[in-house]
């Protein structure tokens, strides 16, 4: 019986998180869950699997679920301090990070350095903070699995397999909503438009993401410390069926490939349960219906997010907290529809160009890096020089 704290219980990754330990009851137990703003949501959740420990943003929001729960409910907190008490609940073994955004960080740090294994969503924990994220990996001697389909399937494909043998990673992108237009179309796209994901259901933050292909270059930057491998043994390839999630090719020319329809409770029950696999109630992906599967070369000047992600992956150390909190930034600007689609590179270009290179030593150094570059994407939408 493996016992779970999820993070984020309410989001895309937690519900299908929680339908896995609904279908399979005598492998696993909730213990503890955390959760935003859905308080209809995480009261059904609690409800169903009775967690120990439970913990909201707000503490309003924890007064009115603990009158809701009513006495025999399990204990309700809030805040920073109730998302670290779930973190690092005692009776937890494993802590499933679906938190969205650099909100995550702090709270897998905290799980990791109490010696809980993590099932890793929150690809910003190893995006601002990759290398200290995984020195402390390495010191508690616990494992990090990821969530991520398309680190998943590298995980997947790298078993029995030697990593000095590697000559690069392949991720996949399905290329969005976006992948036929032109740059300049991108100008008069709509919120609607850039939220209709022709493949995956996810959620609007990540969708949007998707759509401006940043959620990729964070894919690379977290590939490249989950994986130890630099920029340039890393690829992406547009693959639109969404079929092949990602790819090794190692030095002997053999690519070995991970294949699945695109469905997000694959990777989330491999991280799970390994190195055992669990039934799940899915479609069998048909190659035969599917036919062709293709593949090509991203546009950089469709997707500069994309060609953003990597120089800052290259230039290291405190750039990729800046882009990270540069585009939740922007993206919260354009899901707020105060600026264009295409404005939200242009932030995130604004804010990389006006950093300068901080080592990080410390948490408390990237929290102070993503707070600089959030303060400075807001200067650039008050002073509306984007």
């Amino acid at each position: 019986m493996k016992r779970l704290t999820i993070l984020g219980s309410t989001g895309s990754i937690g519900a299908n998180t929680l339908e896995i330990v609904s279908a399979h009851p005598d492998r696993f137990q909730v213990k503890a869950l955390t959760a935003g703003y859905n308080l209809e949501l995480l009261l059904q959740q609690i409800e169903k699997h009775h967690p120990d420990l439970v913990s909201v943003m707000l503490a309003d929001d924890a007064v009115r679920l603990r009158k809701r729960v009513g006495a025999d409910g399990p204990e309700i907190l809030s805040g920073a301090e109730g998302l670290i008490a779930c973190a690092t609940f005692p009776d937890a073994d494993m802590v499933v990070s679906a938190i969205v955004g650099a909100a995550g960080l702090v709270p897998t740090m905290a799980a990791i350095e109490a010696g809980k294994d993590i099932a890793l969503a929150n690809k910003e924990s190893l995006v601002t903070a990759g290398v200290l994220v995984m020195q402390a990996v390495a010191k508690k001697k616990i494992r990090l699995f990821p969530i991520d389909s398309e680190h998943s399937a590298i995980f997947q494909s790298l078993q029995g397999h030697r990593a000095r043998d590697v000559r690069r990673l392949i991720l996949t992108a399905s290329g969005g909503p976006f992948l036929n237009h032109t740059p300049t179309s991108l100008r008069h796209v709509t919120l609607a438009d850039a939220l209709a994901h022709p493949k995956w259901s996810m959620g609007r933050k990540i969708s949007i993401d998707s759509a401006t292909m940043m959620n990729k270059g964070l894919e690379v930057i977290e590939a490249r410390w989950l994986f130890d491998l630099p920029s340039e043994q890393i690829a992406v390839h547009i693959h639109p069926q969404s079929v092949v999630h990602s790819m090794v090719e190692y030095i002997d020319g053999t690519v070995m490939a991970q294949l699945g329809i695109p469905d997000m409770k694959g990777p989330i029950a491999y991280a799970l349960s390994y190195p055992e696999r669990l039934p799940l109630d899915l479609p069998p992906l048909d190659l035969c219906q599917m036919g062709a599967l293709t593949f090509s070369q991203p546009d950089t000047e469709l997707f500069p997010c994309l060609g953003l992600a990597y120089r800052a992956l290259i230039a290291g150390e405190s750039f990729p907290a800046v882009l990270n909190a540069a585009n939740e930034v922007a993206v919260g600007a354009f899901l707020s529809k105060q600026i264009l689609f295409t404005s939200i590179v242009d932030i995130i270009s604004a804010t990389l160009d006006q950093h300068q290179t901080v080592k990080l030593n410390h948490i408390d150094d990237v929290l102070h890096v993503d707070s600089w570059a959030r303060d400075r994407a807001q200067d650039f939408l008050r002073q509306n020089l984007i």
